[in-house]
């Protein structure tokens, strides 16, 4: 069974319990985007895309708040039913800044989520859809959380997984939290 596999059979399981490694202090990195958590509680975005993602695809590049930048590397229509996002947030200033503010105003979602991109959506403007992170039965998104902080020159992985738009969709729209909306074209 592919990972891709594995982790939509978690996400309809719901994710719940189990005694995985949360991946604490380990770097996230671009080919296995992982999280780290805030929290005791195994994350369900330890699963996730495994391709090996090439940082020198630029599909899309806006600015956000304080000047990060976020970098959409692949947007990709995965089997089972689920759109991953993986791109990366740089840092090209020169001090520190949060990586905060990403997470959405949902129910929930900020306790649940610290630290993520759990405010994403997809937007289909012709069909005049918006798509969600994926949640767990706990309200954990299928998506990166726990960033840190990020210091100069530094960037991060990150991944979102949302349910798929019908096949004829093409076109969307990424928003997340604290940068500007994103223009791009599914694959796959």
């Amino acid at each position: 069974m592919t990972s891709a596999a594995i982790a939509f059979a978690l996400g309809v399981a719901g994710c719940g319990g189990g005694g995985d490694e949360e991946g604490k202090g380990e770097t996230p990195q671009a080919s296995a985007p992982s999280s780290q958590s805030a929290s005791d509680e195994p994350s369900p975005s330890v699963t996730s895309s495994p391709e090996i993602v090439d940082p020198n695809i630029k599909l899309a590049e806006v600015a956000g708040r304080g000047g990060l930048v976020l970098t959409v590397h692949q947007i990709k229509r995965d089997t089972g039913g689920f759109i991953t996002v993986n791109a990366e947030i740089k840092n090209p200033t020169s001090g520190a800044l949060p990586l905060s503010g990403m997470e959405g105003l949902e129910s929930g979602v900020v306790a649940n989520n610290p630290n993520s991109v759990a405010g994403a959506t997809l937007v289909d403007t012709a069909g005049k859809k918006r798509y969600y992170v994926l949640r767990d039965t706990d309200n954990r998104c299928l998506c990166t959380t726990g960033l840190l902080p990020l210091q100069p020159d530094k960037s991060t992985p990150v991944f979102m997984q949302f349910p798929s738009p019908p096949d004829g969709v093409v076109d969307v729209d990424l928003t997340v939290p604290t940068f500007a909306a994103a223009s791009l074209k599914i694959s796959g």
